[in-house]
């Protein structure tokens, strides 16, 4: 890659993340050297510039697709210039395309393909008959076919040449990069989404019955909704069009009209206009309105799934980054009925101490035998917390628990339900297998119950992160890009945190920065034979964790209790002489400076910077210092569900509840009640103020006041509001609000809107299932992209 080459994607990455060229040429080295986002973002803020993760994930992915962008320039550019066919206009203009849809526009009339109809017509001879007819349309078309009949290419009448002419001029008009741009950018900024259910469907499909008839501006169409629709269409119950605007009519005229003007036909009365006006028709109709719909709908649907992932991503950070309940001993449970309770205890450190299996529900009923094990298990290991898996009977399982427990006269054991989202993805996986190889499958997931209360960031990471049901539609989403950034959200978390490397497990380690699995699991295997690290320079002794690896990975691993205190700190090693020097200073060894908040904050950190580190790093170490490894996450508490209800039966409207938002959308956040279906809080019932990004009102895990607004018993929907002072459906200053989709052809709000139901649906078991002409075409283009 050239200079100039560099210097542009510099500069174009700088305007994207708001950065200068210095910062973005920095960072770019960085990564190209192998360093990861989050060792750049803490330990090389002076090279930086202070880029945050943020803006480091956004600039590796735009590197990436620049980088893409200049590799298919050049090869567009060298097979171009192979046919003999590159002009300095045409090289100008490909140098300057700054996406791929413009350089793809550009490639197409030089694109190999195979033998078209426009093809086999100018083998025929008859491009000249569409060049004469262009630039002199006062020829009659029929006359000047005449002369260019061929037997041999089967054209034996004027009307077999005006077809063979006809296509080549659609095909010419297909392959304009001016007119096809021009289309492009009008056609997506007045296209019109219309969805109808398919006949027959109505009943099976009423789940989208928001859809039934719908219409929308593509450009305002949301994530959840374009996904929504989309995952309707794939289930053979919607069927969907784009129209150009909302008087399609007059659309498809005017898109005509700009194919003549860019061709230079125009109807003046002339004996050819008419039949040039209706090859533009054609070109438009039947190539260029097709082929942009489904280019349109490819780019409406990978901004969706970018929106998607990125909320999915948000969730996934907040559930990571959870308030853990620290080193306690857990009893698990993970509920069932006819299976039983599965029970297990574990020590403060996550270890496997009892298992039990309990019957207190129907059909056993065995309460009185199940008290009895319960009390055994919280006396026996000295219990503090109960953690109850949220699946099928955790209301039943609550319950039992609470009067057990009073029973037993075991006053101060806390005892709450816990998200066991992707616990059996854990429970049946190799990595399960080989923590617990005789352990049943069910019981393996009633530790993974108990340990994410102790630590979810330790527990959650040996899930597949696309498994743990946070996610808005994320099965309909591309997987390898969503699996990548929910990676890249995982290895943030870690990081963020710090991971104990002489009790972490190598599913743990291997999101710390610079590590992976095989060198995670060299760090345990060499931890067990030869015992606990007892400073972070040890860790070169593993086999496979060389300088680099070390270097990124050390300022993110902590020993507690080891020879340096520093080592438990975020404190680079290679930072500790900057350390020396405000010891030095402050005439005190380590163990008096660290948490002497007041004596480091007296400090001028300018006075300790030096070629290598300066003030930010400086500042980082003397913060650093006042609170050594500190845990970035929250304190710890839990949401009371309230006695009396249990199903979605008991709710009532106007019932204030305690719950967990359980998943934040695009259109709302969802919340826990305990009622094993989750009520939905929309956007516009979030506050008083206008909220754009739920999230900044409410994080997954937040304990959270609702309002019961409305019970939906037949579609399984509970409406809820945070403003605990809103008047219910039908009481004096109440309003109806919803973002249901607007009905097509006469502007009626639909049978959802008019309720305030809103459109989306946390993805559940009873949710949509994961994933015309235009619908084919769709599916055909997706598969090459």
């Amino acid at each position: 890659m050239t200079d100039r080459t560099a210097r542009s994607i510099a500069r174009r990455i700088a305007d994207d993340i708001d950065a200068r060229e210095a910062q973005v040429d920095a960072a770019v080295q960085l990564l190209d050297e192998g360093a990861t986002v989050p060792f750049i973002a803490r330990y090389r803020k002076e090279v930086t510039g202070g880029l945050d993760d943020t803006q480091l994930r956004t600039l590796e992915t735009r590197l990436s697709y620049l980088r893409e962008l200049e590799d298919r320039r050049a090869t567009v550019l060298a097979s171009i210039e192979e046919q003999g066919k590159l002009t300095d206009e045409l090289k100008s203009a490909i140098e300057q395309a700054d996406t791929k849809a413009r350089l793809e526009d550009l490639y197409l009339p030089y694109k190999p393909k195979r033998r078209t109809k426009a093809q086999i017509a100018r083998e025929a001879g008859l491009e000249p008959l569409l060049d004469q007819l262009l630039s002199d349309p006062s020829l009659a078309p029929e006359d000047a076919a005449g002369a260019f009949l061929n037997p041999e290419h089967k054209i034996e009448s004027a009307s077999d040449a005006l077809d063979g002419a006809r296509q080549i001029l659609i095909e010419r008009a297909g392959e304009q990069a001016d007119l096809v741009g021009e289309l492009r950018d009008w056609y997506g900024a007045c296209a019109q989404l219309e969805t109808r259910v398919m006949k027959g469907k109505e009943q099976e499909g009423r789940k989208y019955q928001d859809y039934f008839e719908y219409s929308e501006p593509l450009v305002k169409a949301p994530s959840h909704r374009l996904l929504a629709i989309l995952r309707g269409r794939n289930e053979g119950v919607l069927s969907l069009q784009l129209e150009p605007g909302n008087d399609p009519e007059q659309g498809h005229a005017q898109a005509i009209g700009r194919v003549a003007h860019h061709l230079g036909i125009a109807d003046q009365g002339r004996p050819a206009d008419r039949w040039l006006l209706d090859g533009c028709r054609l070109a438009w109709k039947a190539r260029l309105q097709m082929n942009l719909q489904v280019e349109l709908m490819v780019a409406a649907r990978e901004r969706a799934e970018a929106e998607a992932i990125r909320v999915f991503g948000d969730n996934l950070g907040d559930l990571l980054l959870a308030a853990p309940a620290g080193a306690r001993t857990v009893l698990g449970l993970d509920p069932g009925l006819r299976t039983g309770i599965k029970a297990v205890v574990i020590d403060a450190t996550g270890k496997l101490l009892d298992t039990a299996t309990l019957y207190p529900l129907p059909p056993r009923n065995q309460r009185r035998e199940a008290t009895e094990v319960l009390g055994r298990l919280c006396r026996q290991h000295g219990v503090e917390l109960i953690a109850i898996g949220n699946g099928t009977a955790s209301r039943e399982t609550d319950q039992f628990v609470a009067g057990a427990l009073k029973d037993l006269q075991l006053r101060g054991i806390q005892s709450l339900v816990v998200s066991e989202s992707g616990a059996s993805v854990y429970s049946a996986s190799e990595l399960a297998a080989q923590e617990f190889p005789n352990l049943d499958v069910s019981l393996r997931g009633a530790v993974s119950i108990a340990r994410r209360l102790q630590d979810p960031l330790a527990e959650l990471v040996k899930i597949e992160p696309k498994a743990i049901g946070v996610g808005q539609y994320q099965h309909d989403v591309e997987q390898h890009r969503l699996a990548k950034a929910l990676d890249a959200k995982v290895e943030d978390c870690v990081n963020a945190v710090g991971v104990h490397v002489n009790t972490a497990s190598a599913a743990l380690l291997a999101r710390v920065a610079g590590l992976n699995a095989t060198v995670a699991e060299n760090i345990v295997a060499h931890r067990d034979q030869h015992g606990a690290f007892a400073r972070r320079l040890d860790l070169k002794k593993v086999p496979r964790l060389g300088d680099k690896t070390f270097e990124q990975a050390a300022g993110f691993l902590r020993i507690a209790d080891g020879k340096d205190p520093l080592d438990a700190s975020a404190v680079h090693p290679e930072a500790y002489p900057v350390v020396k020097r405000i010891l030095e200073r402050l005439g005190k060894p380590v163990t008096e400076v660290i948490g002497q908040t007041s004596t480091l904050r007296a400090l001028n950190a300018e006075e300790f910077t030096d070629e290598r580190f300066g003030l930010p790093t400086v500042r980082d170490i003397l913060k650093e210092l006042e609170k050594p490894g500190r845990d970035p996450r929250p304190e710890f508490k839990t949401a009371k569900f309230t006695e009396g209800v249990e199903t979605i039966g008991d709710l009532k409207p106007g019932m204030i509840l305690e719950g967990t938002v359980s998943n934040v959308a695009a259109f709302g956040a969802f919340v826990d009640l305990g009622v094993h279906q989750d009520g939905l809080v929309h956007i516009s019932a979030m506050s008083h103020q206008f909220v754009k990004d739920p999230r900044t009102v409410v994080k997954t895990g937040q304990v959270v006041k609702v309002k019961v607004m409305d019970v939906d018993l037949h579609r399984k929907r509970i409406a809820l509001s945070l403003r605990l002072d809103d008047p219910l459906p039908g009481e004096e200053g109440s309003e109806t609000r919803s973002e249901a989709p607007r009905k097509a052809g006469p502007r009626k709000p639909s049978q959802g809107q008019r309720k305030g139901q809103p459109t989306g649906q946390r993805e559940s078991k009873d949710s949509p299932s994961r994933e015309g002409s235009l619908a084919a075409a769709f599916a055909k283009a997706r598969r090459g992209y």
